[in-house]
């Protein structure tokens, strides 16, 4: 005897099979898909990988094994443990040097930072030319060697005609970069001319980001220029500030070339910035592992300012709702 069922058969939709089947195989061409992508990404990475890992991690692990040892590059490294660091602590110069680099580096990132943000809001403000921004960006496609040699032909004392026009108004002439008080902020002022267009490129960026409603609501409720510029600009564009501080004054602790084809270091060791001072170590008198100790001190340096200035400026948080 045959019993019957009391529900009916359960059929498949039309197609539903065949649906059924193709879903695993959708789910492999994805993965495949996502691995193609992976494979494709690391070839575009490799050569920048490549680059960071021979001229920046190989290099700087280098340096700081070499900042233990006594070398001179022609005679194999001789360990000597924390000499070189209590060497480095214990030397005048090196001191100077800092304090020489510190006082350029107020005196570049101040001058720049209020130049640069001013430029960056009469760019936003007034016009929104392209051919201004690229007046503005100019003198940053010079390099560092070129601006050098043009300013101190420029500020040359006897024959500059900086120089010129100052002995024609009148005045004395002026040792721009020959005279111990007015060397370092010279070099600060030729390199603020240098970067200061990029800096404003940079934050006018930033400023392109805040709405104009906000602008605008601030007009109907009779705020002046002066009080949106503190009220809105200012904290919109703390995040982009931040990172910019951060990089001019990673930026400024390095300053070599222009003090190089400018002073080299003097009148009396009054520019001899920390870079060159390790530069002359390394490879004026081939002390290479107290060069690398003092190039370590400036990673460290660097580094906790760099902390520093990212906690206090909040640089990972906007105020764009």
């Amino acid at each position: 005897m045959t019993i019957a069922s009391s529900s009916p058969p359960s059929r498949l939709p039309a197609g539903g099979a065949a649906e059924a089947r193709s879903k695993p195989r959708t789910r492999r061409t994805e993965v495949g898909d996502n691995r193609g992508d992976g494979r494709l990404a690391a070839v575009f990475i490799a050569p920048a990988l490549l680059g960071f890992l021979v001229f920046l991690l190989w290099p700087t692990l280098r340096g700081i094994y070499l900042s233990f040892t006594r070398f001179n590059l022609l005679t194999p490294a001789e360990w000597v443990g924390l000499d070189n660091y209590v060497r480095m602590v214990n030397d005048p110069i090196f001191w100077d040097s800092l304090w020489v680099t510190v006082e350029y580096v107020v005196i570049n990132i101040g001058v720049q930072t209020v130049a640069a943000l001013a430029m960056a809001v009469l760019l936003q403000r007034l016009t929104q030319s392209a051919m201004l921004r690229g007046i503005v960006l100019t003198p940053y496609l010079m390099s560092n060697v070129v601006a050098g040699l043009v300013w101190l032909w420029i500020l040359d004392t006897q024959l500059g005609i900086g120089n010129e026009i100052i002995s024609a108004l009148g005045a004395d002439r002026i040792p721009f970069l020959a005279d111990e008080t007015w060397a370092i902020p010279t070099i600060a002022l030729i390199n603020v001319w240098r970067h200061v267009g990029y800096t404003a490129l940079l934050l006018f960026a930033g400023l392109q980001a805040i709405p104009n409603d906000m602008y605008e609501a601030a007009r109907v409720d009779g705020a002046s220029e002066w009080r949106m510029f503190w009220r809105i600009t200012m904290p919109l564009l703390r995040p982009i500030l931040a990172v910019v501080l951060i990089m001019t004054v990673i930026g400024s602790f390095q300053v070599f070339d222009t003090v190089a084809v400018t002073t080299a270091g003097g009148p009396a060791n009054a520019t001899n910035v920390l870079q060159f001072y390790i530069y002359g170590s390394a490879f004026g008198r081939f002390q290479f592992g107290y060069a690398s100790a003092m190039s370590v001190a400036l990673l460290v340096v660097l580094s906790a300012i760099t902390i520093l200035q990212y906690r206090l400026t909040r640089a990972g948080r906007t105020d764009l709702g």
